[in-house]
């Protein structure tokens, strides 16, 4: 695919980073802002839809408060408070200029993994695109509880960063294309910054383990990483989208992708087209429970697209009820699906390794054959 049809797109969610928002010494990079601005304001007078989600609260509130760290409990969420209205403020003059409306949205966990209220803010973002608006989406770091709830130890929750948010809301809205600028190139076939002869990899075909496992760390100041760049890659071209990282710090590097200029690396679409639904239980649900599952099952559910029978159960960990979505791993404990069960997990528990005509002896009643049907099941792997 070629640069002039990757970026002949209508459909765009940008992702700023944080190193991107700031210059070298820590401080707000105000011009910066208003370039990236200027750039997405003429998508928009092209007839583009334009979605920001954006970083930078936390580290303008740390700043404001002349914080050294944000360790302590409540610091970083007191930080964001502060720092959230003053991100907005630098939108809402820039977009201003140009005549555009913007919207805030800050978004939790709960938005995406909560089925109805992630269909109810897919009809809201909708509607703001239909009116002409550009979204300003951030996490939601005030009032977000999951890394401060002991109860929550163990969860998978669908996001953690920016980068996988951003790869959420290109899921939910169908997006062509998702940018992800931060302050590095674009991926390399090692850590440019410790290996010289790192080469940049200007196309990914296919994300695989091995494109992977050159996922890196956070730099200093973010909370993402190569690694969240490539799961969100990963997650984005599963339905088709297309994905293009780029170093942020390029003088009007929005402006120069859409003049089709060699930057960054892109990533193409696979031919999966991975439905919404399949998407959601994936990607977009926070995870506490866990099947465990023999290799018969194992190799039944991926090659076959089987559904999840009791008798290919070995083991459930943790509570669930039905209608939530656990992830499924196998006997190594490694996750490689996820899906939506028909039964809690006291049920599970009581029919583990049971034959399907048997659930109703043991339970008393049968709702279903299979713990989890495969429309109820996306693969990882």
């Amino acid at each position: 695919m070629l640069r002039d049809d990757f970026v002949n797109v209508k459909r765009i969610v940008i992702k700023l980073g944080t190193n991107v928002l700031r210059n070298e010494d820590g401080e707000v990079a105000i011009s910066r802002i208003y370039s990236f601005i200027e750039d997405m304001a003429k998508l928009v007078k092209q007839g583009k839809e334009v979605i920001l989600v954006t970083s930078g609260a936390v580290g303008l509130g740390k700043k404001k408060l002349n914080l050294e760290s944000t360790a302590e409990d409540g610091v970083k969420q007191a930080c964001a408070a502060v720092g959230q209205s003053r991100l907005m403020s630098f939108y809402e003059n820039g977009f201003g200029i140009y005549d555009i409306p913007i919207a805030q949205i800050l978004l939790t966990e709960d938005d995406f993994s909560l089925r109805y209220r992630y269909l109810s803010l897919r009809t809201t973002l909708n509607k703001i695109l239909e009116f002409g608006v550009v979204p300003i989406i951030n996490q939601n770091d005030t009032v977000s509880t999951i890394k401060m709830n002991a109860m929550l130890s163990g969860m998978k929750v669908c996001f953690s960063d920016n980068d996988k948010l951003s790869a959420l809301v290109s899921s939910e809205l169908d997006a062509d294309l998702l940018i992800l600028l931060s302050d590095i190139e674009g991926l390399y076939t090692a850590n440019p910054k410790e290996n010289p002869d790192a080469k940049l990899i200007p196309v990914v075909e296919n994300v695989t383990d091995e494109i992977m496992a050159l996922g890196t760390d956070a730099s200093e100041g973010g909370r993402g990483g190569m690694r969240t760049k490539l799961e969100a890659a990963k997650l984005v071209t599963r339905f088709g989208g297309r994905v293009l990282i780029a170093n942020g710090k390029i003088p009007y590097v929005i402006s120069k992708i859409f003049d089709k200029e060699e930057i960054g690396t892109i990533f193409l679409p696979t031919q999966e087209n991975l439905p919404d639904k399949k998407r959601w239980i994936g990607y977009a649900t926070n995870i506490r429970g866990q099947l465990i599952v023999n290799q018969g099952a194992k190799k039944a559910v991926l090659e076959q697209c089987s559904s999840l029978l009791p008798i290919g159960i070995i083991n459930v960990i943790n509570d669930f009820r039905q209608g939530e979505v656990v992830s499924i791993c196998d006997e190594n404990n490694v996750e490689f699906a996820r899906g939506m069960v028909n039964y809690s997990s006291e049920e599970c528990r009581k029919i583990v390794g049971a034959h399907s005509n048997n659930i109703e002896n043991i339970l008393g009643y049968k709702n279903y054959d299979a713990v989890i049907t495969r429309d109820n099941i996306t693969g990882l792997l």
